[in-house]
């Protein structure tokens, strides 16, 4: 009987321990959305960005800090076809209109239909994007060629660059990075919105991005 209760207890041990080891790879596997991860030991340089920051106005760029950054912000421009820089133009117009709510609007980037960023607002001020998040958020606008928002191979290729890059600058796990439509339900970016395959595939490969920079001296 010694032998058997034993036995029995050494074989609920071994059950217990697999068990175990089960679930610390579950956990494991979702460390990007629940625990912090040390940024430190990944390194990304900062993507290629054109400086054309916007005048101070109340408007697009009205100077207010952001203490905190607890996300990143993906957006598509309402005009089809149009690229960066003149959609940094029209932000930069809106300081010659009046002080109201529907002239506040900006973003901190914008991603052009080829790949180039200009950069509209410093990460350190606050944009008119994001509604109630605006002060806590870096905002992303993309540029897209139809109606159906798709972002060109090269906005999407500088969008998972430049995502990746700000993750961990902020320290921010996969779960920071939403759509305008996350926040507000507008449909935003829209082809990301009606697709959500292809958000999840965005996600995935900005977080594929950022795992693929671990520096070396630390791989396991």
């Amino acid at each position: 009987m010694a032998i058997l209760i034993s036995a029995s207890f050494t074989a609920f041990l071994i059950i217990l321990s697999i068990v175990a080891d089960i679930i610390t790879d579950i956990n494991s596997r979702h460390t990007d959305n629940i625990t912090e991860r040390d940024y430190s030991l990944y390194d990304i340089e900062s993507p290629s960005i054109k400086e054309m920051f916007l005048t101070k106005n109340v408007n697009s760029r009205p100077g207010i800090a952001i203490n905190t950054v607890n996300g990143i912000v993906v957006h598509y421009t309402a005009n089809p076809g149009t690229d960066a820089e003149a959609n940094r133009n029209y932000f930069e117009n809106r300081k010659d209109e009046p002080d109201t709510n529907a002239n506040k609007v900006s973003s901190h980037y914008i991603i052009g239909l080829d790949g180039t960023i200009v950069q509209c607002i410093p990460l350190n001020e606050m944009a008119y994007a994001s509604n109630y998040r605006n002060s806590d958020t870096i905002s992303i606008e993309c540029c897209h060629p139809g109606k159906k928002g798709k972002f060109t191979k090269d906005t999407y290729n500088s969008l998972v660059y430049l995502v990746a890059w700000l993750c961990v600058k902020y320290g921010l796990n996969k779960d920071a990075i939403i759509r305008h439509y996350d926040i507000t339900g507008k449909m935003c970016p829209r082809y990301y919105v009606k697709n959500a395959q292809a958000w999840d595939k965005l996600k995935n490969d900005i977080w594929g991005y950022v795992l693929s920079h671990k520096k070396t001296d630390n791989k396991d």
